[in-house]
């Protein structure tokens, strides 16, 4: 039986869950081509402030790309190219989500699903959880556009090691090598990571989309440009920022509208 992604939202929070029983969340083709579809809708409701990524259950987060079907999806070249190419637009859909996006790590998280998870703005880890891409003794290598994801998180140094050893990470060690934001224990993780989301529903979501925008552009090594330092400013047009200002001085909680 194929995989599936499936998603919920309760309030302003969406939940995806990528769904393999029996394959510990494994993600086949039909399953990536179902992330890009599903976190570009999601990035298009504006209503949303935060989108969590899981694996069903508790067993794993996503053990990989489902190496079955390696034998008839990605068996040539140009089903290859075919078969990464739909990869790459689920990764990039993550990257480009507006909404602060939280993976949630329980159990394995190997191959595909440790560039799933390395997409998301915070990965949060149960301290079972174990990482890793193995594929050196599979034969065969990461795809130049999905190993640059994780030279952007940890860098060249970090991913080597995995590549080249193929050696599986504990959670203490992802989060000493910058793969992961923390880590607390696996009974904790479901309320670390409620609460996580919820400290970003509380905050403005026009200032979120922008700490992500300007995060990503300062990446580049190009300076600013005098019209994007003033674009740094536009919050002083919105009125969440006017609901801001006006909380702080009368000691109150604000109530941001997006706007």
């Amino acid at each position: 039986m194929p995989g599936s992604i499936e998603t919920s939202v309760d309030g302003s929070i969406a939940t995806v869950r990528i769904v393999n029983p029996g394959k510990l969340n494994a993600v086949d083709l039909g399953m990536w081509q179902q992330l890009a579809a599903t976190i570009a809708a999601l990035a298009a409701d504006d209503a949303l402030r935060c989108v969590i990524l899981r694996g069903d259950g508790i067993a794993a987060f996503a053990a990989g790309g489902d190496l079955e079907e390696f034998l008839t999806a990605r068996d040539t070249v140009d089903k290859a190219m075919h078969y990464h190419g739909c990869v790459g637009r689920a990764l990039k859909a993550i990257a480009d989500c507006p909404q602060p996006t939280i993976a949630m790590i329980h159990g394995p998280c190997i191959g595909g699903g440790l560039e799933i998870a390395g997409q998301c703005d915070l990965r949060i880890a149960g301290e079972s959880a174990k990482f890793g891409a193995p594929i050196n003794r599979a034969g065969f290598s990461m795809y130049p556009e999905e190993m640059a994801g994780l030279l952007r998180l940890a860098g060249p140094a970090v991913v080597l090691e995995i590549l080249l050893e193929g050696r599986i990470l504990s959670a203490a060690e992802a989060l000493q090598k910058g793969l992961l934001t923390r880590v607390v224990p696996d009974a904790q993780l479901a309320d670390e990571v409620a609460a996580a989301a919820r400290r970003i529903g509380d905050g403005a979501p026009l200032v979120a989309r922008w700490h992500k925008q300007w995060a990503r552009r300062l990446q580049h090594d190009v300076p600013l440009g005098e019209d994007e330092l003033r674009a740094s400013f536009a919050f002083l047009a919105t009125e969440d920022y006017q609901e801001g200002l006006a909380a702080f001085l009368e000691k109150r909680k604000p109530v941001f509208k997006g706007r």
